[in-house]
């Protein structure tokens, strides 16, 4: 009953046969394999995007830093939600392979960053002389910290906002495919269709045992991109492993097939929450991550049974008035089954 994460569960069996497959002989290394060119034909054509520079990483850490690095300069700031992964989970790694950019902060409810206070955060910000910190990029968390998802009419809106200023716009798309499976919209209208100029493509957390694509629809930052991976020490040197996880991760639409079971797997695990007594959704559910309240004894008969999962708050401590609600946050994977969801749902009702 491990619902901490989606990093916490297997690959596709689709991952592992090309892995095994692209372990039978040689290939060149650093990227010049034929699995990379493959995957960055199929990578294009899934966008819609003939010109776009592809590269992969081994990390979603180090596809949005070195994305932001890219995008942003030292003395610039990075525009984003108050908890964007970027900004609590990466540990300063866009401020440091960028060189010294800063975050600005924007707080909106449910994970989402709205046009006003986007807009309102990029005017007081750069007053045009030397001794303040200028405009720099936006980033957006698509599936949100929160699990939910921006519809295509707010990622317009917030990226026109950007337009606006003349600031480039970066999608962290660690869960981009169960926001894609949520919305039932095409990579093309979520990325640059949307006014997105960069994306990070995760591959990692929906069924792959560790790549991540950063694609770029301005071809002209290619290079660029190219040495900062090298020299932040990114570039795989058996890049074919990376490689031929991508490409059989994007062949006949693998990376919406693992987001779409995810997805309802969740769905099946939030219908039954909500019939448990004194839970109650801090966020609406909307792709494969829940976070909800739930009394401190439903917590302690789950985890006596030995459910994994995360608690959030001053104190989560399972010892205590059984009645008291402690946050939490469920993650489905593509493997989720529907005996674990019904052990877990069992274990809270007691």
């Amino acid at each position: 009953m491990n619902f901490a994460s989606d990093n916490a569960g297997p690959a596709a069996p689709e991952i592992m046969a090309a892995v095994a497959a692209a372990n039978d002989g040689y290939a060149m290394p650093y990227g010049a394999d034929v699995f990379m060119e493959r995957a960055t034909e199929k990578l294009r054509a899934l966008f819609e995007a003939p010109e776009a520079s592809v590269h992969l990483v081994g990390t979603g850490t180090a596809a949005n830093a070195l994305a932001l690095s890219v995008m942003a300069a030292p003395w610039q700031t990075v525009f984003c939600h108050e908890h964007a992964h970027i900004a609590v989970d990466e540990c300063g790694a866009p401020e440091f392979f960028s060189g010294g950019a800063k975050l600005s902060l924007i707080a909106g409810d449910d994970g989402k960053l709205t046009p006003e206070a986007l807009s309102a955060a990029i005017e007081k910000t750069g007053q045009k002389d030397v001794h303040s910190v200028q405009r720099g990029p936006v980033s957006l968390t698509q599936v949100t910290e929160a699990g939910t998802v921006y519809t295509l009419g707010e990622l317009e809106a917030l990226s026109e906002v950007a337009k606006g200023f003349d600031l480039p716009v970066h999608l962290d798309g660690a869960r981009f495919a169960n926001a894609c499976a949520a919305l039932g919209c095409s990579p093309a209208e979520m990325t640059w269709k949307a006014g997105i100029d960069m994306v990070s493509f995760g591959g990692t957390k929906n069924g792959c045992l560790g790549v991540e694509a950063v694609i770029s629809f301005d071809p002209g930052q290619a290079w660029e991109f190219e040495l900062r991976r090298k020299r932040g020490g990114h570039l795989f040197s058996k890049h074919k492993y990376l490689s031929a996880q991508m490409e059989a991760y994007v062949t006949d639409g693998l990376w919406l097939h693992l987001a779409e079971q995810a997805n309802a797997a969740c769905a099946r695990l939030a219908e039954g929450l909500a019939h448990i007594q004194g839970a109650r959704f801090a966020h609406t559910p909307e792709a494969n991550i829940i976070y909800a309240d739930l009394p401190r004894a439903a917590h302690a008969r789950a985890f006596a049974a030995g459910a994994e999962y995360y608690l959030y708050g001053p104190d989560t401590s399972l010892e205590g008035p059984g009645d008291t609600p402690i946050r939490c946050r469920l993650v489905c994977d593509w493997s989720c089954s529907d005996e674990k969801i019904a052990a877990i749902l069992a274990a809270w009702a007691g």
